[in-house]
C-alpha cells in the first residue's frame, strides 16, 4: 500500500511538472515573440506533434516557432508522404463558425431552384473579385440558399452602396442589378436603417480579412472566390457526408 501511494504521488509531481514546463514554454514564446507581431495579440500556443515546432495563433492564422521564440516560421507545413497541407487543415478547424448562429436577418436571402443547399456569403459590393463570383459562379448555380451579408471593408462608398441596396423596395434585385450589371441602385432615404455596423461587427469577429467569403453548413469556409466546379464539388462533399 506505501509503494502504490508513492508511486501516484510520484505520478502526480510529474504530471505538474510537465505542465509547469508547458506553461513556461508557452510565457516563453509570448515574452519572445509578441513585442514583434506590431501590435497583433498571440492567441494560443500550442506544441505541434511535428519536426519539435509549436504553433501560435495570431489573428485567425499560425506561425511557427522554436521552444524558446528565438525563430520564426512563415509558410505551410506538409506532410512529406501524402502531401496534405497540415497547416490549411489546422487553420480551416480554427476558423469554423456555427452556421446556425449566423444573423440570417442580416443578410439578403436569394433562393435558386430547390433551394435546398445553403451558403452564405460576405461580400463588398465595391469588390471585383466579388462581382466576378457574381457575375459567373453564383449565377449559374442552381438549387441553392444564398444569404449574402454586405460586409463593407473597401471604402465609405460601399456603406453607402449598401444602405440603398438594403433599403431598396426589391433588395435581392437591387444587388443583382449592380452586381452583375453595374446598375448603380437608387439613393436610400436618410431615415431607412440598415445593418451594415453589425454586419462589420459580425466579420470582424469572424476574422474575415477580404472579401468574398463563403461560408458552409458545416462551419467551413473559402476565402475568396470559387468556380462553379469548385462549389459544386464542396456542396456534394457536404451532401455526402450527411
Amino acid at each position: 500500500m506505501v509503494k502504490t501511494k508513492l508511486a501516484v504521488l510520484l505520478a502526480t509531481g510529474l504530471m505538474a511538472s510537465c505542465v509547469d514546463a508547458q506553461n513556461n514554454t508557452e510565457a516563453n514564446i509570448r515574452k519572445a515573440l509578441e513585442p514583434r507581431l506590431g501590435g497583433a495579440k498571440i492567441e494560443s500556443v500550442k506544441e505541434t506533434p511535428y519536426g519539435e515546432l509549436y504553433e501560435v495563433r495570431v489573428a485567425g492564422d499560425i506561425l511557427y516557432t522554436d521552444k524558446k521564440g528565438e525563430y520564426l516560421f512563415i509558410g505551410h507545413v506538409y506532410d512529406a508522404k501524402s502531401s496534405r497541407n497540415l497547416t490549411r487543415e489546422r487553420i480551416d478547424d480554427i476558423n469554423k463558425i456555427k452556421f446556425s448562429e449566423l444573423p440570417l436577418e442580416m443578410a439578403l436571402k436569394q433562393v435558386k431552384g430547390n433551394g435546398k443547399r445553403v451558403i452564405a456569403v460576405f461580400e463588398d459590393p465595391n469588390c471585383g473579385y466579388c462581382k466576378r463570383l457574381r457575375q459567373t459562379t453564383l449565377k449559374d448555380i442552381d438549387n441553392v440558399t444564398i444569404y449574402t451579408f454586405m460586409y463593407n471593408i473597401l471604402s465609405e462608398d460601399s456603406f453607402v452602396k449598401s444602405k440603398n441596396i438594403w433599403c431598396a423596395p426589391n433588395r435581392v434585385k437591387a444587388w443583382d442589378d449592380w452586381m452583375i450589371n453595374g446598375k448603380v441602385p437608387p439613393a436610400a432615404p436618410a431615415a431607412c436603417e440598415t445593418p451594415n455596423e453589425k454586419v462589420a461587427a459580425l466579420g470582424q469577429k469572424l476574422k474575415i480579412s477580404g472579401t468574398p467569403a463563403i461560408f458552409f453548413t458545416d462551419g467551413s469556409r473559402i476565402p475568396g472566390a470559387v468556380d462553379l466546379k469548385g462549389l459544386e464539388d464542396k456542396l456534394s462533399s457536404l451532401e455526402a457526408k450527411k
